[in-house]
């Protein structure tokens, strides 16, 4: 089966800016991302289909009779059914989303998808997790955690974990890759599974609760506070105390300061003592900027913290209002509370002042705290950095380059 994920472009569109640099299915879920739920599940190798300016990211072996599904929705046992049944020529609708496609022709587009298939709408007695809204991805968590764990853990033994100065509670859900490293913490797995990945280190003092999924390479540094259904991808360092809060991958919140109910990009780093508030004083419904409506929308949540795009940066002592976005490559510093919407490519100080960083020194920064991680920046994320910053140019308030 050629399997094919792609981004529905009005759901791409509400998931900036975590959306500017990545397809849908890189975002992770619980344990995996979408695309490794549905490599898995269907035991095949992913191809991707998203907007032009993204595509030269990805595996592109787009052929006759292939499947595909949307890469905003995460497969159940009973969903799979559904798709397994599918004859050529045919889809499923489910709550008026598109779902799945099986088609003889090869599609080239997410727009195309639509076209001459045979619609049948169904019915499913759970809802799969969907991601649609920003503040989906830490909404899912948990239940994403929960779903991973016993898929990846089938057939596999826990390493062991035998420092004597650690406690763990519930250890039947914890399971440790080889090679990581547990010194003198407590983990509590009553609440919900925890999985650390290999090369990831737990460090003195440190305090996980279930749910939790620690990436490879990942730190839980000393003295940390990890509150339940949090999500860190591969080489993130973590302080402070965070709860319910997702990481994608390679940034750094290494100190004291809160973080909750929130989504982190790729590259990032959160200054010491940064805090994010994740509940207004009256207690109501969250507003956030939506890329879609140009505007602050309601999220409908009474907890939403942070939503920041790759590559961006928080000074110290940076207080980030209840649901604040902040775009890619954004530079937030002098301390206080910034605008709750920094756009991409702009340095804002604490007076609410804006400048616009120009790519080149972005791929600047980039290049040093890639190279970090053995890493290095691509013609081709350079590329996409500089799409992106043409595509923000719109909702900067200034436009001159800084020094």
């Amino acid at each position: 089966m050629n399997l094919v994920l792609f981004d529905d472009p009005a759901i791409r569109a509400a998931l900036l800016p975590i959306t500017y640099t990545r397809s849908i299915s890189d975002i992770r879920i619980g344990i995996m991302t979408i695309e490794e739920k549905w490599s898995t599940a269907l035991n095949t190798k992913v191809n991707k289909l998203t907007e032009d300016y993204l595509q030269p990211l990805y595996q592109e072996d787009i052929k006759e009779n292939s499947l595909y599904i949307n890469a905003s929705v995460c497969p159940t046992a009973e969903l799979l059914e559904h798709i397994k049944k599918l004859k050529i020529g045919e889809g499923l609708i489910y709550q008026d989303l598109l779902v799945a496609v099986y088609s003889q022709k090869p599609i080239l587009t997410p727009e195309e998808i639509s076209k001459d298939i045979n619609f049948q709408t169904i019915d499913l007695s759970e809802t799969p997790i969907i991601i649609q809204n920003p503040w989906d991805i830490f909404l899912s968590t948990r239940r994403g955690i929960i779903e991973d764990f016993p898929i990846v853990t089938e057939g596999r033994e826990s390493a062991s974990l035998d420092d004597p100065h650690t406690v763990v509670y519930g250890k039947e859900n914890v399971f440790i890759e080889e090679g990581a490293s547990v010194r003198c913490a407590v983990i509590n797995a009553e609440t919900g599974p925890v999985y650390i990945s290999k090369g990831a280190r737990i460090h003195e003092g440190a305090i996980v609760r279930g749910t939790c999924f620690i990436g490879e390479g990942a730190h839980i540094n000393m003295g940390a506070k990890i509150h339940e259904d949090c999500s860190f991808g591969p080489y993130c360092k973590i302080g402070g105390e965070t709860g319910n809060a997702v990481m994608l991958g390679y940034s750094n919140k290494g100190h004291d300061g809160y973080l909750g109910n929130s989504v982190i990009g790729e590259w990032c780093n959160l200054g010491a003592d940064t805090n994010t508030s994740n509940l207004k004083n009256n207690y109501g419904n969250v507003s956030i900027w939506s890329y879609v409506q140009e505007d602050l929308v309601s999220t409908g949540q009474m907890f939403c913290g942070l939503i920041m795009g790759d590559h961006s940066k928080a000074g110290i002592n940076t207080m980030f209002n209840t649901g604040t976005v902040v775009g890619v490559a954004a530079n937030i510093f002098g301390g206080g509370f910034p605008d709750k919407f920094i756009p991409s490519f702009s340095w804002e100080n604490v007076n609410h002042s804006q400048q616009t960083a120009l790519p080149e020194k972005i791929f600047d920064t980039a290049q040093k705290v890639m190279a970090r991680r053995g890493k290095t920046l691509t013609e081709t994320q350079q590329k996409i950095l500089t799409e992106v910053y043409k595509r923000s140019e719109k909702y900067r308030k200034w436009d001159w380059g800084l020094d």
